[in-house]
């Protein structure tokens, strides 16, 4: 008896620890909904849900916020030009880094219709989300900020 008493203890101390570990990894995870956040005014103007497709990450905008600017994109290039911003996929093909971030990406802005390069990192409830043109080092930087 004293045995499975000790074997419980162990179990429970395991199941504890993995529980732990997944909710940490969740996170740390991208997928998920995140508020957006205008550079220029610091409002919050959008929703983005992030989830996989396929063995890559995108995003669609699910819900816009008052601040928005506009809520048909009317300077978006080809199939985006005169969509709905709400339900539209705004982010597209990141691929995992391996250290917990993503690259390889694609983000359009509604605002100008301009699509860059992107890639994403997670720091606690902060999507860090870099978009550029040529080099990510000639880039910038938005933070995005988890729903809970």
């Amino acid at each position: 008896m004293k045995f499975f008493k000790k074997q419980g203890v162990t179990l429970l101390s395991l199941s504890m620890v993995l529980g732990t570990t997944v909710a940490m990894a969740d996170a740390n995870s991208a997928v998920g909904t995140w508020k957006t956040i205008d550079d220029v005014t610091g409002k919050p103007t959008s929703y983005v849900q992030i989830y996989s497709a396929g063995s890559s990450l995108q995003g669609r905008v699910v819900k816009l916020l008052p601040d928005a600017k506009k809520s048909v994109c009317d300077v978006c290039p080809g199939s985006f030009k005169n969509k709905p911003i709400t339900g539209m996929v705004v982010m597209w093909g990141y691929q995992p880094k391996g250290d917990g971030s993503w690259t390889n990406g694609h983000i359009i802005d509604p605002n100008n219709g301009k699509i860059y390069k992107s890639n994403l990192s997670v720091s606690g409830n902060t999507l860090n989300v870099r978009g550029y043109i040529g080099f990510s080092a000639l880039g910038r930087t938005q933070n995005w900020y988890r729903v809970k």
